[in-house]
């Protein structure tokens, strides 16, 4: 059962909760109202969605001070959803990735993290970073002067204010861009796209919707293969976030809890006319670095960034799309780990191959949870490969009594099977051969099938076979799917009835 935090989490670090919150907040604004327009959809769909899933996880998630809202990795998702069957599509999809993500949690699918390594985090954030740059490009394409002017000048001032003394760092560059561009629109009168030429902002707080849809098995066949990429990605992104939120707060988290508190979020932005999102790498570490460290941080970012849009959505209207361009494109550098391109001379093969496949399978697919099954399916791979040449046989003979022990080390398993059968000398003419399994272990049937071959070659050839030094594990497995012993199951397989 889901259940309030301890006192701590909420009243531990007042003060720096409610200014980081509200840092939060102000950086949220642009990036919900970018990632709406990135999914096709009106900016208020993104905006109520990071007010909802901000506060639901801040009530019940499993990692205090990680900021929830609106994503890029997320909105990626949705763009032919919406093209193809338009908004009540989308807030269905919304609803049913929220389940999907609940019982994941349930299921304690947050433990699968373990599997995914750190080269298939590295190549997703560089490809999220990649597609949050792309997704751009369209409102730089056939525009005016005007355009590119003003993205300079907002990437200027996102990157110099900083190290202006004192003030620089107090007040977050992306707020000074947006509103440095917006004085300047307004008092030169250029004419250039704003946020109110790409759809609708609210001037009311969310009221609770069932999104208008047939409930029927079309329905379902329509924005299922959307709700799951959505649910997946959704969670790989926040457990990735947590696990970094973990690292520079030295601190645990649950990340089942997550996955459940991430769901329920997303049920809530669906019934509430928001879009599907998830945990936010950037704005979390911005939230950590302002001194936020618990809910009560994620709660100030999402109830502010709404008072803010419903009451100041005049204002909003005249912020031009090149200001939330620049935004963005900070976005997408401060994303993109730089540090990997240096890497690639150091680190191993395998390990650049995973990172780089990764990056390739998102892009080209523009699905996420494509390119990490890729990763994650290489490395396991890479490391079946790397653990099967850890497997060793020697062997030595005793004349006085005809006998070849064989010393079997290391793993056993599918993909070193081959190599242990390699290692015998079937036609060697002995009376006796032991196999000392001493120090190694069988892992799977592949493995058991591979020693039932090599006792049963050597017994055709004449010789005793005795098998010594089994651990409980293998023992057991070899007990149980082993056939060298088992006359009955020998004779099936030569034909024998």
């Amino acid at each position: 059962m889901l259940l309030l935090s301890k006192k701590q989490d909420w009243l531990g670090n007042i003060r720096g909760d409610l200014l980081a919150g509200t840092v939060v907040a102000l950086a949220l604004i642009p990036e919900a109202i970018a990632f709406s327009i990135i999914a096709g959809v009106d900016p208020k769909i993104g905006l109520y969605a990071s007010f909802c899933i901000a506060v639901i996880t801040a009530i019940i998630g499993g990692r205090p001070g990680m900021i929830s809202a609106a994503t890029g990795a997320m909105a990626l998702l949705m763009v032919m959803l919406v093209k193809e069957h338009g908004l009540q599509y989308l807030l269905a999809a919304t609803l049913l990735t929220g389940v999907i993500q609940v019982v994941f949690g349930y299921l304690k699918l947050g433990s699968l993290m373990s599997f995914v390594s750190r080269s298939v985090v590295t190549g997703f954030v560089n490809a999220l970073a990649i597609l949050i740059f792309m997704a751009q490009l369209p409102e730089l394409t056939n525009v005016t002067w005007h355009v590119y002017a003003m993205t300079a000048a907002g990437l200027g001032i996102i990157y110099l204010f900083p190290l202006i003394p004192k003030i620089g760092t107090s007040i977050p560059s992306p707020l000074i861009c947006i509103l440095a561009l917006t004085a300047i629109a307004m008092y030169f009168k250029i004419d250039i796209r704003t946020v109110g030429d790409m759809g609708e902002l609210p001037d009311t707080l969310p009221i609770f919707l069932w999104p208008k849809v047939p409930l029927n098995f079309e329905t379902l066949s329509i924005i299922l293969p959307y709700a799951v990429p959505l649910a997946i990605v959704g969670l790989l992104e926040s457990l990735m976030t947590a696990t970094i939120v973990d690292e520079l707060t030295d601190t645990d988290s649950d990340k089942n809890r997550e996955c459940k508190a991430q769901g329920i979020a997303n049920v809530g932005a669906g019934l509430l006319g928001g879009m599907a999102g998830c945990a936010m790498i950037g704005q979390s570490v911005i939230n950590v670095k302002s001194g936020g460290r618990g809910r009560l941080s994620t709660l100030v970012a999402g109830v502010f960034l709404l008072i803010m849009v419903v009451f100041l959505s005049d204002w909003i209207k005249l912020i031009p799309m090149a200001a939330l361009v620049a935004v963005m494109i900070m976005v997408s550098i401060g994303t993109f780990s730089w540090g990997s391109i240096r890497d690639l001379k150091s680190h191993p093969l395998s390990t650049n191959m995973i990172m780089i496949s990764t990056v390739i399978v998102v892009v080209w697919t523009h699905n996420l949870a494509y390119g990490v099954f890729v990763g994650v399916l290489l490395g396991s791979l890479f490391f079946a490969n790397k653990l099967s040449h850890f497997m060793y046989v020697e062997s030595e003979f005793d004349e006085e009594n005809d006998t070849r022990t064989y010393h079997v080390v290391g793993q056993v398993f599918f993909n070193s099977a081959d190599k242990f059968i390699d290692n015998f000398d079937f036609k060697e003419a002995v009376e006796k051969v032991v196999i000392d399994l001493h120090r190694a272990h069988f892992w799977d049937i592949t493995a058991v099938g591979a020693l039932d071959k090599a006792v049963i070659k050597f017994r055709r050839e004449g010789a005793e076979v005795e098998l010594i030094g089994q651990n409980e594990a293998t023992s057991t497995i070899i007990d149980r799917f082993g056939i060298h012993d088992k006359p009955e199951e020998i004779d099936k397989i030569m034909g024998g009835h």
